[in-house]
């Protein structure tokens, strides 16, 4: 959903911010795309930069994703709670985006109006940006959530700017990338010098010719083996990412366009009127005001403090080590035991360690995730470390803190 609320300021293609990094350190090869399927000769380099330069304003089109992340069946992830937001478990949901297959319908009018509709076999959900109304609904659920954005979304300065407003609304999915230009932006934005960025020809995607440019990890401990980004040959925009697992030899992760059209859409596409019997909550687009400081020489209680997250590693093979909330590992997150509901959140985890194989070490003990693309490790002492590495690499982490 971050195409309409993280940034809804920016322009579909990769972000600009993101070739800053390749430019500045990626190993970009000299090798040149085949001159096939009609396209001209383009390096890697003369490729980033066609990417940069992109400039679509409208679009729409039918994406398809499909996951093979190696996850068991976890019901924090795909079951519970009421809502469009909510895993309801249908191929419909849109937090149930990481297994399987998905289809989605893509439109876009300018930076203000947008719309992603996930269709599955039991119902639809949609986020549709109309101007400063935000939509979220479920077919499935019958409910819709609104938000009515502030006019600083729709000012020249806001589209234009390379952060987000602090009043965006907060506490959407941010799940699997759902549009080629998501999963791309966060692909670049792991290159550096541990990356080797080649071409590979061209394909054929959505009917279109398009480049194939194919970023490497140099690091061997990473469980990612290759990153395949289709380039639009004419447009310039990313058509599909493929993310190749050194387990697995088919793509692990893959998300494309199978049709697309650059003309305007329909302006009905992003008017909306809920259906009869629709339940409506209005929330407000802005984020919650920041709590007042404490007397001088007070400590918050116990339950208040946090610790940062700690890094272990560099590049492809960084290892992320963080202390869940109190309360996480059984069942109740600090915010249920406050009186407020939370669906699908991290007080929902202790549900689902059971499914996990238990491991131990120097460290203490745990359950792991062993995934197809990235591992994680749950400790029975509330911390979690998690990374695009195998499980070596996570214990070694966990034992260094």
């Amino acid at each position: 959903m971050s195409i309409f609320t993280d940034r809804p300021w920016t322009r579909w293609v990769v972000p600009v911010a993101a070739f800053g990094v390749i430019g500045a350190t990626a190993a970009v090869a000299s090798q040149r795309a085949n001159a096939d399927a009609g396209l001209p000769h383009r390096t890697a380099s003369q490729l980033l930069a066609d990417v940069q330069s992109a400039d679509v304003t409208s679009l729409s089109g039918t994406v398809v994703q499909t996951a093979d992340l190696g996850l068991p069946s976890l019901p924090g992830l795909d079951g519970g709670g009421a809502g469009p937001m909510s895993g309801s478990g249908s191929s419909s949901s849109l937090t149930s985006l990481l297994s399987g297959s998905h289809t989605w319908r893509v439109w876009l009018d300018g930076s203000t109006r947008q719309r992603l509709a996930l269709v599955g076999s039991s119902g639809e959900s949609d986020v549709i940006r109309n101007g400063q109304d935000l939509w979220l609904w479920s077919s499935t659920d019958k409910s819709a959530v609104h938000y009515q954005l502030p006019a600083v979304h729709l000012s020249p300065q806001a589209r234009g700017s390379s952060s987000p407003p602090s009043d965006a609304p907060s506490g959407l999915p941010t799940t699997a990338p759902r549009t080629p230009d998501e999963a791309a932006s966060q692909a670049l934005a792991l290159m550096g010098t541990d990356t080797t960025v080649t071409t590979s020809g061209t394909a054929t995607v959505a009917g279109r010719s398009a480049y194939e440019l194919v970023l490497t990890p140099k690091d061997k401990a990473t469980r990612v083996a290759s990153i395949r980004i289709a380039i639009d040959g004419a447009r310039h925009v990313p058509l599909r990412v493929q993310v190749y697992s050194t387990k697995l030899a088919n793509p692990a992760f893959e998300v494309g366009f199978t049709s697309i059209d650059f003309a305007k859409p329909d302006s009905r596409q992003f008017a909306f009127t809920p259906p009869p019997g629709t339940k409506v909550t209005n929330k407000s687009a802005r984020t919650a005001p920041v709590a007042p400081p404490k007397a001088s020489g007070t400590n918050p209680p116990p339950s208040e403090t946090s610790t940062p997250p700690q890094v272990s590693g560099s590049g492809w093979s960084t290892v992320i080590v963080a202390t869940l909330p109190p309360g996480a590992l059984s069942g109740q997150s600090q915010s249920d035991r406050s009186g407020s509901s939370q669906p699908g959140s991290l007080g929902q985890l202790g549900s689902v360690l059971g499914s996990l194989p238990s491991v131990s070490g120097s460290w203490g003990r745990g359950h792991l995730l062993d995934g197809t693309l990235f591992s994680a490790v749950i400790t029975d002492n509330g911390r979690i470390a998690v990374g695009a590495v195998g499980p070596t690499q996570l214990y070694a982490a966990l034992a260094a803190k």
